[in-house]
């Protein structure tokens, strides 16, 4: 801000001029002025159309300014393409001709709209430089919407520019026909959907307050919330600069998953009143017009980048689990022969579930290793292999085979990808859990410092996800940080309050009470484990060990009993030699209370 009546801001600038115009006024003044009138009414139309604002229109020439630059060269497309078509039949020298220049710069915007400055100069320079009937863009313009408009781009090298010290890279857009955005050619072959993660649009979100300083606020929730979404790699997300073309339209989510070729649509609005602001968003599937997810937050508006980051934070962690759940349900229903390695990987899910049955872990492991068939180079389905390993040998199912199997997925997955958080999380709790290193035929201990490096990256990457604290709850338990390990646990159990995996969460957080010496609070949330899913060995573990802390030995044993029905091969020697806790006495203590509790040796 330059003082009470200026501002100063990045904007897209579309500045156009007829050719010709004096000649066409001398031939026939009539005509070209009811020519120029009409071509006045579809500037104005489709510049309003695509969140523009027409600044000026004096004589012959346009001035606009809009807040994206695809939204200027869209509406450029757009008016080109419509002018041409009104004057199919009339030879050149009848034709009103526009010649459009667009640059993305700052400028300076008065109280009353008006705009100067360099970028407006430049726009003015770019439209003298475009073909008649043509547009022509700067570098900067160039690179902001390649590859999202239907228009060829041709560089036309550096040109100097009047008062500016440097030359400005100037590029011809060769209409080929296409004349609008993927939103203007609604009814064509509909973009195709990616193939290894869910795909997902963020659309602006509306502005419900009447009140134009908030337009800043929600559109500054939407590029955090795209940024955040980006980060995590689990979906293909499509750029802010394709998705603010529907800002201010009211859109149908079918058409937009079509026209942007994705199958989730994040869409939501801002209101404020009485110094507090509410936000709303709700996820779409696309296709099917389902609502897979919906929520509310509310907050005071006096600290607007603070409640900014915690609606990003909210939205972004319930994007993980609701997005899984849904991709999940929609796999179901795809013949096993058509899948693609990452639907494969998804159908492996649910055997990674605390209530999986030892089927459904063989069955997990089976699609991760047919994913690996028509993928091997795919580093999350190795990761999701570790993990499934490890959920087989804490079930009790698992051996010597499965621990260096799971291995070989974490190190390959690692050495592969080491800038996703999913695979990070998922690799760095199978080092902690599963990670002896052999060397000939001796073991050297667990890989304590690799799994935590893996996981702190993980969560410098995406702390938001459900995965990440999950994992990291875990390691930090392993770790002998109890209370490190009960805040992520925490943190997995605020993400995804319903999540299928909820007794795993509360069992791990009794784990980390019993770390920490909590053993009461342990005991309760042992019970609450069991109680959810009465089937989940682990819970019954952390059940009888904080029994045993208790020093509650008859009521240990009867647990006990329960243990070994579901895992009837756990010995005391088995857990001795796969317990991966580093402290040494929590290891002894805990093996003390299962002979105590009568679990074979």
């Amino acid at each position: 801000m330059i003082d009470g009546e200026y501002r100063q801001r990045l904007a897209a600038i579309l500045a156009a001029d007829a050719a010709g115009y004096a000649r066409l006024m001398a031939a026939d003044e009539r005509a070209t002025v009811t020519a120029l009138d009409d071509a006045r009414g579809v500037f104005r139309q489709r510049i309003e159309a695509r969140q523009g604002r027409v600044i000026d229109m004096a004589g012959d020439s346009v001035l606009a300014v809009f807040e994206t630059a695809i939204g200027a060269v869209s509406a450029a497309l757009a008016v080109q393409h419509e002018l041409r078509t009104a004057q199919t039949g009339m030879s050149d020298e009848q034709r009103l001709r526009f010649r459009i220049g667009v640059h993305l710069g700052d400028v300076i915007e008065k109280a009353d709209g008006t705009v100067y400055g360099d970028g407006v100069n430049i726009a003015a320079r770019l439209q003298a430089l475009a073909e008649a009937g043509g547009i022509a863009v700067s570098d900067a313009v160039h690179g902001a919407v390649r590859g999202k408009v239907a228009a060829t781009f041709v560089d036309q090298g550096e040109h100097p520019v009047k008062n500016l010290p440097h030359s400005i890279r100037v590029f011809g857009v060769r209409l080929d026909g296409a004349g609008a955005t993927p939103a203007a050619n609604a009814g064509r072959a509909a973009t195709p959907l990616p193939t290894d993660r869910p795909s997902l649009a963020v659309l602006p979100f509306t502005n419900m307050s009447g009140d134009p300083e908030q337009d800043y606020f929600a559109d500054g929730i939407v590029e955090d919330i795209i940024t955040a979404l980006a980060r995590t790699r689990l979906f293909f997300v499509i750029a802010r600069n394709s998705t603010f073309v529907y800002k201010g339209r009211a859109v149908d989510v079918q058409r937009v998953g079509r026209e942007l070729g994705v199958r989730y649509v994040l869409e939501g609005s801002v209101r404020k009143s009485g110094g507090r602001v509410r936000i709303t968003g709700q996820l779409v599937e696309a296709e099917s017009g389902h609502h897979v997810w919906a929520d509310r937050f509310e907050g005071q508006d006096e600290d607007v980048f603070a409640l900014q980051d915690r609606v990003t934070a909210a939205i972004v962690s319930a994007m993980e689990p609701n997005v899984r759940q849904a991709e999940i349900e929609r796999i179901r229903s795809v013949p096993p022969s058509s899948l693609h390695a990452y639907e494969l990987s998804v159908r492996a899910l649910a055997g990674l579930m605390p209530r999986a049955t030892r089927a459904a872990m063989d069955d997990a492991l089976a699609s991760i290793r047919r994913a690996l068939e028509v993928d091997p180079r795919y580093s999350l389905a190795k990761a999701m292999g570790a993990m499934a390993c490890v959920l087989r040998i804490a079930a009790g199912y698992g051996d010597r085979d499965d621990m260096k199997a799971g291995l070989r997925f974490a190190e390959e997955a690692l050495s592969e990808r080491d800038d996703d958080p999913t695979i990070l999380a998922y690799s760095g709790a199978a080092l902690a859990m599963l990670g002896y290193r052999v060397v000939g035929v001796r073991l050297l201990g667990f890989r304590y410092d690799e799994a935590r490096r893996a996981t702190e990256r993980a969560l410098t990457l995406s702390p938001n996800l459900l995965t990440v604290q999950q994992s990291a709850g875990q390691v930090k338990g392993i770790l002998g940080e109890g209370d490190a390990a009960l805040g992520h646990f925490e943190q997995a159990m605020r993400i995804s309050p319903f999540d299928p995996a909820m007794c795993g969460f509360v069992a791990g957080a009794a784990t980390a009470h019993m770390i920490a010496g909590r053993y009461e609070q342990a005991l309760s949330l042992a019970q609450r484990a069991v109680e959810d899913v009465p089937t989940f060995s682990f819970s019954h573990r952390a059940l009888v060990l904080s029994l045993g802390f208790l020093g509650r030995i008859d009521e240990a044993r009867r647990a006990a009993q329960r243990m070994l029905e579901l895992t009837p091969k756990f010995t005391v020697s088995i857990y001795q030699s796969l317990s991966p806790f580093k402290d040494p006495e929590f290891r002894r203590r805990t093996a003390e209370i299962y002979r105590a509790a009568g679990v074979p040796k």
